[in-house]
């Protein structure tokens, strides 16, 4: 199947499946007219990619499962090295959230401090 086949397939742009492509994720051949054709197993490789992805993992943690991402990855027990890039990932999508909070709350006690603000707004402890 062609680039925009996959696409719609996969519900994924054509500029994902190429960006995936150049991480080395996933690997069409080239017909003779340049264009970049698929086999049927892509369409399990990118939802796989994308689970991954949307799991909070980067194209770069993603490629440490190209081994397993022709499979049921969802349902499938993570390796050794599998859990410890989702820890760490974890760890730093924490961290985020962590300084996120903190300066929010640090907005918003200025601007209950000027008076120009609700404090109680949802999400404000």
């Amino acid at each position: 199947m062609r680039i925009g086949e996959l696409a719609l397939r996969t519900g994924v742009s054509a500029r994902s499946l190429r960006h995936y492509e150049q991480a080395g994720l996933i690997a069409p051949v080239r017909a003779a007219n340049g264009y970049r054709l698929y086999e049927e197993g892509a369409v399990v490789r990118v939802a796989n990619i994308r689970y991954l992805l949307d799991a909070g993992l980067t194209l770069e943690d993603v490629a440490a499962f190209r081994s397993c991402l022709d499979g049921d990855l969802p349902s499938v027990r993570p390796s050794g090295r599998g859990l410890e890039i989702a820890r760490e990932r974890l760890a730093v999508i924490d961290a985020r959230i962590a300084a996120q909070t903190a300066a929010r709350n640090r907005l918003a006690a200025a601007l209950a401090a000027r008076g120009d603000g609700d404090a109680t707004a949802p999400g404000m402890s």
